[in-house]
């Protein structure tokens, strides 16, 4: 999937791969995609509602062994 932003979060525990996703769409105009890899298991759970609670969409969500992939499309 094309994206026009990387965040990699891996490493990162919750819920700093949410505050540094938000910070990044925060920089992004309306209709970019951010792709994010975090290795935080919560992490799945916390992009669902991340995108519930602000709008954002979830597009794709993705996991490879420990590594999970999030598409987010800016709102």
């Amino acid at each position: 999937m094309e994206f026009h932003k990387d965040l990699d979060a891996r490493g990162l525990n919750c819920p700093l791969p949410i505050l540094k996703a938000k910070k990044a769409l925060a920089e992004m105009v309306s209709g970019e995609v951010l792709r994010v890899v975090a290795t935080d298991s919560g992490s799945v759970r916390d992009f669902q509602a991340f995108a519930r609670q602000t709008g954002n969409q979830l597009l794709e969500q993705s996991q490879d062994g420990a590594e999970f992939t999030f598409y987010m499309r800016r709102k």
